[in-house]
């Protein structure tokens, strides 16, 4: 009996943490608008059919140095699949765009008061 618990709970352990997320981000688009500024589009698909989860991408643009990026919010919407398009300044000339991933995990700073 304890082998069979002990087997349950690190399944049910590594489905949460290995298993499915929530939500999914994949790049959609992006244009180089000049030397510093990189649009970006992020189609976000949640799991949940009705759109419930309020989830953040990470993205950014990919310059020759590989500098980072930022995040961008992703609000509760009624279809399982949104696109959010939105602009990010670089230091140095971005070549292309990435990203990075996107969860439920929304950091503070992106809430709103």
């Amino acid at each position: 009996m304890l082998v069979v618990a002990a087997g349950t709970a690190i399944a049910v352990i590594g489905y949460q943490r290995l298993g499915t997320s929530k939500v999914a981000g994949s790049l959609a688009g992006y244009q180089v608008i000049d030397d510093e500024t990189v649009s970006v589009t992020i189609s976000v698909t949640r799991s949940d059919r009705r759109g419930r989860w309020t989830a953040s991408c990470g993205f950014g643009p990919r310059t020759a140095a590989r500098q980072a990026g930022g995040r961008v919010l992703v609000p509760r919407r009624t279809r399982r699949t949104v696109q959010v398009t939105t602009t990010l300044k670089s230091s140095k000339p971005p070549v292309m765009a990435d990203v990075y991933g996107c969860g439920t995990d929304v950091p503070g700073y992106l809430r709103s008061p």
